[in-house]
């Protein structure tokens, strides 16, 4: 076994499942959970770091 899909067999036992898009359809506290967890992780990469330039429509 590669030290990759070792560390993927690691983590599953870990955390037990991952997310699945049906999760944003599901009624149970772990789906809703990672469903708004992944929610949140998605903004945040789109939105950026805190530290980048923000030009307001006022500045152009």
């Amino acid at each position: 076994m590669s030290h990759k899909n070792a560390y993927n067999h690691n983590s599953t036992k870990i955390a037990g499942r991952y997310y699945d898009p049906s999760d944003y359809k599901g009624n149970t506290q772990l789906e809703n959970g990672l469903a708004t967890t992944h929610e949140q992780v998605g903004d945040d990469y789109f939105e950026g770091t805190v530290d980048q330039l923000l030009t307001s429509k006022d500045d152009e």
